[in-house]
């Protein structure tokens, strides 16, 4: 049984926001298994193509491990620049370790951020997850103590999801690469717009997964090693996308998640003028072509959001 940890303060106002899920089964699927659109200032779904179905995410689950990272940091005063360790475990990680990090090397959280939301560092994430871990189990007073550090992180990032109404989501580990045994970790498109949408409201998030190039640094025998991260991501920069990640494993397929705003809309009422801000996140999962699936919803969800902005923004509850 998963620790029952407290989550990390959360956004009042994006809890409140939540609305039922809008179904458009009529849709087409565009090439992707399924996919959710999503207001990212409201948390109204624009449309949903089997957006309840549980499915395998893939390195997607980086974005919930960089969202307690960033929510462990604010709560506890910790400074991103501080310098971690990677664990001997690493060496035992399979997938995506693009920068090469090897055990006893020494890189900073703010690094390992950048390694594992641009190019899905797989070994970057698990050293995040083992040192936010640690201070997470010397902090908690309840629950199994025979947990792991990374066992008790990913406890947080459930806890995580079941605060974000992420009710069809299990997470067994901080990367996403599925075990060759046993029980898969899962979630939907629906859920994960809901996580999209509060990771994106965080302007530090935002921040990272934005970045189409990053140089880090890291520490190996007393040298310094300079690396230049390449976002996954090549959306990135084009027609106001600006997050958030992407994701591939046999068992989920090509995976993406997109966000873009446009310019904020200005309506004067009773007097006042009302600014409301536009953005929209596109969650698709097993896509054939996952950049030119993206590509096609975000314009539909465009002109979703254009319709439904006309209907005067009304959002179920």
């Amino acid at each position: 049984m998963l620790l029952r940890l407290p989550i990390f303060p959360i956004l009042a106002v994006l809890l409140a926001a939540f609305s039922p899920v809008s179904r458009a089964t009529a849709a087409p699927n565009y090439g992707a298994a399924a996919y959710t659109i999503i207001d990212n200032e409201t948390g109204h779904i624009l449309e949903s193509v089997n957006g309840q179905k549980k499915r395998q995410v893939a390195s997607l689950t980086k974005i919930a491990t960089a969202v307690v990272v960033l929510d462990w940091s604010k709560t506890n005063g910790k400074d991103l620049a501080e310098t971690v360790v990677i664990p001997p475990e690493v060496s035992r990680i399979a997938g995506a370790n693009p920068v090469g990090l090897t055990p006893g090397d020494f890189v900073s959280i703010r690094d390992l951020l950048y390694a594992a939301l641009l190019q899905s560092d797989n070994a970057a994430a698990y050293t995040l997850a083992n040192h936010v871990g640690r201070s997470l189990k010397a902090t908690t007073r309840k629950g199994p103590k025979d947990l792991s550090p990374v066992d008790t992180f990913v406890a947080q990032m459930n806890a995580l999801a079941r605060n974000l109404r992420m009710d069809r989501t299990l997470f067994l580990n901080p990367h996403g690469l599925d075990p060759s045994k046993g029980t898969l970790p899962f979630s939907t498109t629906d859920n994960f717009a809901y996580l999209a949408r509060y990771a994106m409201s965080n302007k530090g998030f935002r921040f990272f997964v934005s970045q189409k190039e990053r140089e880090i640094t890291l520490i190996r025998d007393f040298q310094q090693i300079r690396y230049l991260l390449r976002n996954t991501n090549e959306l990135v920069g084009a027609n106001g996308i600006d997050g958030v990640k992407t994701g591939r494993t046999a068992a989920a397929g090509d995976c993406l998640i997109l966000s873009a705003s446009r310019a904020p809309e200005s309506r004067t009422e009773n007097g006042r003028t009302l600014i409301t801000p536009r953005r929209i996140n596109v969650v698709l999962l097993d896509a054939t072509d996952r950049f030119a699936v993206g590509r096609q919803l975000l314009a539909r969800g465009w002109a979703l959001e254009e319709q439904w902005a006309a209907q005067g923004r009304r959002a179920d509850r």
